[in-house]
C-alpha cells in the first residue's frame, strides 16, 4: 500500500526491547528511488540524538497502532556512529552503519538492486570481504558519486516541466512493503489552484540540490489536464492506471 511520507512522520519505533523514538524523516537514492534510511528522533532516551535505522530491520507495521518493529536490540542502536543529520550522509557515514550493524553495501555489486517498481531494499547479508573492502576504498577515496537526499528538504523543491515552472514537492508517496518512493506529489496552487497532481520518478529527468528544483519530462499542459490527486484517497490501481494512461506511460506495477 501507498503511505504519504508526511503521514508516516510520528510513527513510533520499537526494538526488540523496548521503545527506540519516532519517525523523523528519510533518505532516499535519487537513482532507484528507494528508502534507505529512516531518520529516527529518539528524544529523552539519547537525549534528542538522530540515529539513521535501514528498512531491512524494519519488520511488518501496525498500521493501526501507527509502530514499525525493528529487528535490533535497544543496545546496538544505543552505540550506533554518531551522525549528524543536519548535514549531508556521507559514503564514510554509511560503511560505518554498514560495519555496526552488520547491513549490506548497497551500493556495492552485492547490495545494489536494479530495476524500477521492484522491491529493491537490499537483504540482510554482508557483502562478500573483497567486495566490502572496495566499497570502503570506493567510499574513502570520494570517488564514488553520492545520491542520498532527503524527504523534508526535497519537499518545497519547485517542480519544472519542460516548458516552465508547475508547483512545488508537496510530498511522496511510499511503497510500506518494498520502502520505494512510487510517486512525487505536486502542489500546483501558484500556477493552477487548488490542484494537486502525481509524478512518478521515472518521468523525473533532474533533481537539483543546488538550484531545488525536480526537472520532469512533461509539459505543463499535460499536467495541467492529469487527474488530480486527493490526499484523502488511496491511490487505487484504478487511478494509477488512468495516471500512467494520460501521460502515455507503461501501467505501473501492482
Amino acid at each position: 500500500m501507498l503511505r504519504n511520507a508526511k503521514n508516516l512522520e510520528a510513527c513510533e519505533l520499537r526494538a526488540r526491547d523496548g521503545r527506540i523514538g519516532h519517525v523523523r524523516d528519510f533518505y532516499f537514492d535519487d537513482r532507484q528511488w528507494t528508502v534507505r534510511y529512516l531518520v529516527v528522533d529518539t528524544g529523552g532516551w539519547l537525549s534528542g540524538r538522530e540515529v539513521l535505522i535501514s528498512p531491512v530491520a524494519v519488520g511488518v507495521a501496525d498500521w493501526r497502532e501507527r509502530v514499525l518493529p525493528v529487528d535490533l536490540p535497544r543496545r546496538q542502536v544505543q552505540e550506533s556512529p554518531g551522525i549528524d543529520t543536519a548535514q549531508a550522509v556521507s559514503p564514510e557515514d554509511e560503511m560505518r552503519l554498514s560495519e555496526h550493524y552488520n547491513w549490506p553495501v548497497y551500493w556495492s555489486a552485492a547490495g545494489f538492486a536494479d530495476g524500477f517498481g521492484l522491491p529493491m531494499v537490499p537483504p540482510l547479508l554482508p557483502p562478500p570481504m573483497g567486495e566490502a573492502r572496495s566499497a570502503r576504498a570506493t567510499a574513502a577515496s570520494g570517488v564514488a558519486e553520492h545520491h542520498l537526499r532527503s524527504v523534508r528538504r526535497v519537499t518545497g523543491h519547485r517542480i519544472e516541466a519542460r516548458d516552465g515552472t508547475i508547483g512545488h514537492v508537496e510530498d511522496f508517496l511510499l511503497d510500506d512493503t518494498s520502502w520505494t518512493v512510487r510517486y512525487v506529489v505536486v502542489d500546483t496552487r501558484n500556477w493552477w489552484p487548488g490542484k494537486k497532481v502525481l509524478v512518478a520518478p521515472q518521468w523525473i529527468h533532474e533533481l537539483s540540490w543546488d538550484e531545488a528544483k525536480v526537472v520532469v519530462d512533461l509539459s505543463r499542459d499535460a499536467i495541467k489536464d492529469s487527474p488530480a490527486y486527493n490526499p484523502a484517497e488511496v491511490v487505487t490501481p484504478d487511478y494509477a492506471a488512468q495516471l500512467h494512461e494520460h501521460y502515455g506511460r507503461a501501467r505501473p506495477p501492482q
